[in-house]
């Protein structure tokens, strides 16, 4: 399976993680119908020889991300793009103290989860779908417990943030770019 870019793969690869497989039994992932003993004889483990499923596919690629990736880029790459909540969160925590500012240390832990998961057009509050929204008044900079600190002062704080995440997204795409192009899954490898 080839990607069309580094982010591709990485958003792929990361919402895979999120997939809940725990519905089937290890039985029913090798059972093949049909077949005098119900295993297929042309499979392992359910997987065709020559032929991976996408989502297999999605997994190698998170597997060889983790394990290749400084710990900063792979954190900057779960907090921006995951779906799973709590890998999220705990990626998030990570990079608070990897940002360099004067801010009070609350308002940089607002400041980095705002920047993670960024407002959504029309969404206030939950959602009852699987994306992660936070509530409506943690994207309002008075309640990030600034000290009373003029809105200039909260906003160069907040720019001031944000560059450090994008500067360190933008590493962590490239170090992943890296590696993908290495192991031949870019389209622009391909050719």
């Amino acid at each position: 399976m080839i990607y069309t870019s580094a982010r591709a793969a990485i958003v792929s690869a990361l919402a895979a993680d999120a997939i809940d497989n725990t519905s089937k039994q290890a039985w029913q992932k090798l059972y093949r119908a049909g077949h005098d003993d119900g295993h297929d004889p042309a499979t392992l483990s359910g997987v065709s020889h020559g032929t991976l499923s996408r989502t297999d596919v999605d997994c190698w690629v998170h597997a060889r991300l983790h394990s290749l990736l400084k710990p900063r880029h792979w954190d900057v790459l779960v907090g921006k793009y995951s779906t799973a909540r709590e890998r999220k969160k705990a990626s998030i925590q990570a990079l608070i103290p990897l940002v360099a500012t004067p801010a009070p240390r609350q308002f940089l832990g607002m400041a980095v989860y705002t920047w993670a998961i960024p407002k959504l057009a029309g969404v206030e509050g939950k959602r009852s779908s699987d994306v992660i929204v936070l509530e409506s008044w943690f994207y309002d900079m008075n309640n990030w417990g600034d000290g009373g600190r003029p809105e200039q002062t909260r906003r160069r704080w907040r720019l001031g943030i944000r560059s450090v995440l994008e500067e360190m997204l933008k590493e962590a795409e490239q170090a992943a770019e890296q590696i993908l192009l290495a192991e031949g899954l870019l389209l622009e490898s391909a050719a």
